[in-house]
């Protein structure tokens, strides 16, 4: 699935990112302004490495920037790139809506035509 120009292998990468709960805490705390990392790691009961890692892993996805400031590392949400996981799960929902379409009119159809149990008379 082809996404705003993004690769199959880029939107799992988008999904893996979202897949974490932590990560997903690190998104909403950086949606209001940059925060530092130093700053995200008090909120969570793992070290800071630990935290750095949640964040690079969101940085390849594109769901955050980094931008330093001093000896600080500022973390923002991209919010265009959380417009792209919207869109790719859109995407994801009309090809199964019309899937489920489909097969419901294949089940209306008139079941003496379609019923392979039954055989000639």
């Amino acid at each position: 699935m082809v996404v705003d120009g993004m690769s199959d292998e880029a939107v799992d990468r988008l999904f893996h990112a979202l897949a974490d709960a932590t990560r997903r805490d690190i998104l909403r705390r950086c949606v209001r302004g940059g925060m530092s990392v130093s700053r995200l790691s008090e909120a969570y009961p793992m070290s800071f490495a630990a935290v750095q890692k949640h964040v690079a892993v969101l940085e390849r996805a594109g769901l955050v920037t980094k931008q330093r400031r001093g000896r600080e590392q500022l973390v923002r949400t991209d919010p265009d790139a959380v417009g792209r996981a919207r869109q790719a799960l859109d995407e994801l929902e009309t090809a199964w809506r019309g899937r489920v379409d489909r097969m419901s009119r294949l089940l209306a159809e008139d079941p003496e035509k379609s019923d392979p149990t039954e055989g000639p008379d």
